[in-house]
């Protein structure tokens, strides 16, 4: 077994090829993000729906439009708090925000995280066509937009180039037959071999080395789970690996004890691919909420009350549920009648562990 490489992000060196995958709402926050920079890896906050449960917003606020834009500034602030503590934390370490395309405050979040310091800003959840010209005044904050496909990051390329005379720092390959939360394909692409690792990171890697002539790093995500996983990765041309669920059963994991051991004693039958009312599938454990939301039973909750997202079958056709509130449930203990977004390794995890100690496992020779 090979010592471990190195991995660059634009100016930034991390000293493990690990990326702590952005998990939401308040799952991969400030604690988790600064552990992984601390012990050698990119550590990254989720920037989704941090307002909601923050001091700077009331849900319950009557005027549905003060409470909408209210939403959007308590996001902002709560932002602000969290990359301040991760950088407190970590004095050092690499940190990043993973940022929504989908989000209606895109390019605050955006522009937010970079005026924060923040080292690095991935983005997914749609094409970040515009993600160059929100960080503009920030040539040292990286960029990596999240992809499923070459198709995607042929896109991207093409048109930051056109418009901005940049490409990106790094991709991040998402494969949606493994990966959790929403996921970067339709529901009938699902277990489309075509969108397999194997296929899709030497695709990429060949394509960004022969046709654009460049050494853009190839970050693998979806289903990684050891050191095995990471290896296999790395043979196939990635320069990295970005990891989400394995970080959930860690002591710095920011959200509650509860939804840690729901992880921890979830089995392999349990992970499950959900409706999501942005429109996309995703991948999440079965408990009584996804049981409902399956069924197409109404929604329990009545009317948007945060309007957060550019498409919501919420928002526009009081179908399924509001996705921020039930994975702010979730977050917060309550994983009967919230979302529980995981990846397909869901049930693997012996114990909680401290991220040094997880670490420590995923590096040694």
């Amino acid at each position: 077994m090979q010592t471990l490489p190195s991995l660059q992000i634009g100016q930034h060196i991390a000293r493990y090829p690990i990326v702590q995958g952005g998990m939401g709402i308040r799952i991969s926050g400030a604690n988790l993000a600064a552990a992984v920079a601390n012990a050698g890896g990119i550590g990254i906050i989720s920037a989704v729906g941090l307002g909601l449960n923050s001091p700077y917003f009331d849900i319950n606020q009557p005027n549905a439009r003060q409470r909408r834009e209210e939403f959007f500034e308590a996001n902002r602030l709560a932002l602000i708090d969290e990359i301040k503590k991760a950088r407190e934390l970590s004095p050092n370490g690499i940190i990043g925000v993973n940022v929504m395309v989908a989000a209606r405050d895109y390019e605050t979040l955006v522009r937010t995280s970079a005026e924060q310091g923040v080292n690095l800003i991935i983005s997914g959840a749609g094409l970040p066509l515009q993600l160059p010209e929100f960080t503009l005044e920030y040539p040292e904050v990286a960029l990596v937009p999240i992809v499923s496909t070459t198709r995607a990051a042929r896109v991207i390329c093409r048109k930051w180039e056109q418009k901005y005379k940049r490409l990106p720092d790094a991709f991040v390959v998402e494969n949606p037959n493994n990966a959790g939360g929403h996921l970067g394909a339709k529901y009938e692409e699902l277990e489309d071999p075509a969108l397999e690792a194997e296929q899709v990171i030497p695709e990429l890697v060949s394509y960004l080395a022969n046709e654009l002539g460049k050494q853009i790093p190839v970050i693998a995500a979806g289903g990684v789970w050891d050191r095995s996983d990471i290896d296999r990765m790395l043979e196939l041309g990635a320069s990295g690996v970005q990891m989400g669920t394995r970080f959930i059963t860690t002591d710095e994991c920011d959200a509650d004890i509860r939804y840690k051991e729901f992880h921890l004693h979830a089995q392999p039958e349990d992970v499950m691919v959900v409706k999501s009312p942005v429109g996309l599938p995703g991948r999440a454990l079965r408990n009584p909420f996804v049981e409902k939301a399956m069924s197409d039973s109404a929604p329990s909750e009545k009317g948007c009350k945060l309007n957060c997202l550019q498409v919501c079958r919420f928002r526009e056709a009081g179908e399924l549920y509001c996705i921020v509130q039930a994975l702010d449930k979730a977050a917060r203990g309550d994983v009967e009648n919230g979302l529980v977004f995981s990846g397909s390794n869901a049930g693997r995890a012996e114990r909680i562990v401290p991220v040094a100690e997880l670490m420590a496992e995923l590096v040694s020779v």
